[in-house]
C-alpha cells in the first residue's frame, strides 16, 4: 500500500480534494486531452469502432520509424553487424515491412486532426476526395516509394559535408558524428509526409531530432541538393523557407519571419511565405539573422557572421558588418578610473567598461 492510500498520512482528505479538483477540471476543459474507446465519445467517421480510439502520435513508435528508416538509408552504419551483400536485400525488406506497419498507425492516428492544407497556396498532391482509408495507404506507399530519391540526396548531403569541412577525415565521420546531417536526413524523410498533407506526425519526427541536435529545421522547408549544416547549434529554419542547391549554413544561423499578418481576431494567418529564399552557392555565416518570407538572397551570395537580413539581396554580393575598430585598453588604477589612454583619440566615460571588463 502507498503511504498516500490511507493511514500513514493521518487524515487523507486533501488528496481526495485534489483529485476531485483535478477531475472536474479535465472533464469541464475538454480541449487539452484526447479521449479513447471504442466507437465511445470521440470517435467519428471511419475510425468509429477501433479499440484504441484516437491518440496522438506514438513518439516511442515515430523514433523506430526514424531509426528504421535511417538504417535503410544508411545500411550497416547503425546495424551491430553490418550486412554482408547477400543480407541486404532481406534486411531492406524487413525494415521496409515494419516502417509500413507503424506509418500506417501513425497515420491513421493522427488523421483526427485532418489533413493538412497545402503551403502558401501550392498545390494539393493527395486529392481531397480520396478517403481516409485511401490516404493512409498512399502515404504509406509514397513514403517508401521516395526512400531511393532520399537516399539519393543524403549521399550528396554527405558529400558536401566532406568537401566543406577541413575537419572531415572521411564520409563515415559525417555520417555516424556530424548532427547536421541528423538533422538533415529527419527533414528530407519528415518532407515527404508534410507534403503529402500528412498532420502533427512530421513536427513530431522534426521536434525529435531537434531535442538531439539543437538544429531546428522545420519539415516544411524546401532544401535543394548538397546541403550542410556545420556545427550548427541554434540554428532555426522556418517552415516556409526555400533554399537551394549547395547551400553552407553555420551554427546559430535564424532563416526567420520578420512580422505575422494577423486576422481579425488577432491570431497569426497561416499557410503564408512567412522564412526568406535563399539561392544556390551561397554560404551564410555563424548569427547570421535572415527574416521575411520576401526576402531573397541570390545565387553565390556570401552572408558573414552575426549580419541582420531583412531585405533582398542581389546575387554574387557579400553582405558584412562594419570592421570593429580597435581602441586602446583604459589604464588601470584608482586614481585613473575612467580615464582613456592618451593618444586614442576618444574622450569621455567608459562606466562598466573602465576597468577592461568585456573587453
Amino acid at each position: 500500500m502507498s503511504r498516500y492510500d490511507g493511514g500513514a498520512l493521518g487524515d487523507a482528505s486533501w488528496m481526495e480534494q485534489a483529485l476531485s479538483a483535478l477531475t472536474r477540471s479535465i472533464k469541464a476543459e475538454g480541449s487539452m486531452r484526447l479521449r479513447g474507446g471504442a466507437g465511445g465519445e470521440g470517435s467519428a467517421g471511419w475510425l468509429a469502432g477501433r479499440r484504441d480510439g484516437f491518440r496522438a502520435a506514438n513518439v516511442e513508435q515515430v523514433r523506430e520509424l526514424v531509426d528504421l528508416t535511417r538504417r535503410v538509408v544508411f545500411p550497416g552504419y547503425f546495424d551491430a553487424d553490418p550486412p554482408w551483400e547477400s543480407e541486404i536485400e532481406p534486411m531492406v525488406a524487413r525494415a521496409c515491412v515494419r516502417i509500413a506497419e507503424i506509418l500506417e498507425n501513425e497515420v491513421r492516428a493522427v488523421l483526427r486532426y485532418g489533413r493538412r492544407p497545402p503551403q502558401h497556396g501550392g498545390e494539393r498532391i493527395v486529392p481531397a476526395a480520396i478517403d481516409d482509408a485511401g490516404f493512409v495507404h498512399l502515404v504509406v506507399r509514397e513514403y517508401l516509394m521516395s526512400l531511393a530519391e532520399v537516399r539519393r540526396l543524403l549521399m550528396l548531403d554527405v558529400q558536401a559535408a566532406f568537401d566543406g569541412d577541413p575537419a572531415a577525415e572521411h564520409v563515415d565521420e559525417i555520417v555516424l558524428c556530424y548532427p547536421g546531417l541528423e538533422a538533415i536526413f529527419v527533414q528530407r524523410a519528415a518532407h515527404v509526409l508534410y507534403r503529402l498533407g500528412v498532420p502533427v506526425l512530421p513536427r513530431v519526427m522534426g521536434e525529435q531530432a531537434h531535442s538531439r541536435t539543437g538544429i531546428d529545421v522545420h519539415p516544411g522547408a524546401v532544401i535543394g541538393e548538397s546541403f550542410f549544416i556545420d556545427h550548427g547549434s541554434a540554428t532555426v529554419i522556418g517552415e516556409t523557407s526555400v533554399i537551394g542547391k549547395h547551400v553552407k549554413i553555420y551554427q546559430g544561423v535564424t532563416l526567420g519571419a520578420r512580422s505575422f499578418p494577423k486576422d481579425e481576431r488577432g491570431r497569426a494567418i497561416k499557410g503564408l511565405k512567412r522564412h526568406p529564399t535563399i539561392g544556390d552557392r551561397v554560404t551564410i555565416y555563424a548569427g547570421a539573422v535572415i527574416l521575411g518570407g520576401d526576402t531573397v538572397i541570390g545565387d553565390d551570395c556570401v552572408i558573414a557572421g552575426g549580419v541582420f537580413v531583412t531585405s533582398s539581396v542581389a546575387p554574387g554580393h557579400v553582405v558584412q558588418q562594419t570592421r570593429p575598430e580597435p581602441v586602446l585598453k583604459p589604464t588601470g588604477g584608482a586614481g585613473n578610473k575612467g580615464a582613456l589612454m592618451k593618444g586614442s583619440g576618444l574622450t569621455g566615460e567608459l562606466g562598466w567598461l573602465a576597468d577592461g571588463a568585456g573587453i
